[in-house]
């Protein structure tokens, strides 16, 4: 889990729409209107502030839970692309052993569970809240390329939405925790969230997707921090994962198990190989 906590032009995704022609507009002595620019819609833009507020850490090692922002309680905005966008208009993807510069901007380190040359570079592309085609990469065990690349194909032509998707940097695992996190990722080198042994993102066999639309939480901890107001899952929104839909469903047909389905807890956003 990411615990660093991360209209009708019948075009297809990313696609250019053609200028329409137009006739010179007859001049005119009147005056022009004024322009008017209507506002975007709620939760399609990001707040100024997201990333810059750092919440107190609690005894939990945590961040402080906070009620979620206005601004965040329909959250539907993309965040720049990790990568160049990948060739063609639709679903593409692209898979290497991970080369070392991209070993070296991640958390890989020589105490990790898992030797470089065990992880690939996967590249894909995804359908944006934005209703448009974007590209992002992940690092992933060798043994799961192949299912992971089936399943963003599904969630692809499903047009499911995803917000970000990068590869998880060393110097993040010592920020301050704000709380408002939302990368789509799978190798991160880190404990679990409940400590002791190894995440299973410490092997490359687990993915959180969209965490937080689809929050952790286990007693009084909650992550990330301010997603709060997703914890209320008959308010579905856009990115939301359910029994049944795209995402929970690509995933049971590679046999991956969903955290949301654990009994003592809830990690919403986390999919992994061995159910851990």
């Amino acid at each position: 889990m990411a615990v660093i906590l991360l209209v009708g032009c019948g075009c297809a995704p990313g696609e250019d729409v053609p200028n329409a022609t137009e006739s010179e507009p007859a001049a005119s002595s009147a005056p022009a209107s004024p322009t008017t620019t209507s506002a975007p819609e709620p939760g399609t833009v990001p707040p100024d502030w997201l990333f810059t507020r750092p919440l107190p850490v609690t005894d939990t090692g945590f961040g402080e839970v906070r009620p979620t922002p206005q601004e965040l309680r329909v959250r539907r905005f993309n965040l720049p692309d990790s990568i160049p966008q990948l060739p063609g208009t639709g679903f593409e993807s692209r898979v290497n052993q991970a080369p070392d510069d991209v070993i070296a901007r991640s958390t890989w380190n020589s105490g990790c569970p898992v030797r470089p040359n065990q992880l690939d570079w996967i590249r894909l592309t995804y359908v944006g809240f934005d209703g448009k085609r974007h590209s992002g990469e992940l690092l992933a065990h060798e043994d799961v390329s192949a299912d992971l690349v089936r399943v963003f194909r599904a969630l692809w032509k499903a047009r499911f939405p995803i917000e970000e998707m990068r590869i998880t940097k060393a110097s993040e695992l010592d920020l301050k925790p704000t709380g408002d996190g939302n990368n789509t990722g799978a190798f991160v080198c880190r404990r679990a969230t409940s400590g002791g042994s190894f995440s299973e993102h410490a092997y490359g066999l687990a993915i959180d997707v969209n965490p937080f639309q689809n929050p952790y939480r286990r007693g009084e901890v909650v992550i990330p921090e301010l997603a709060s107001s997703y914890l209320n899952r008959r308010n579905e929104r856009p990115g939301m994962h359910v029994e049944g839909g795209p995402v929970v469903s690509a995933f049971d047909s590679i046999g991956w198990k969903w955290g949301g389905r654990y009994r003592n807890l809830k990690d919403l956003h986390h999919f992994s190989r061995s159910g851990r």
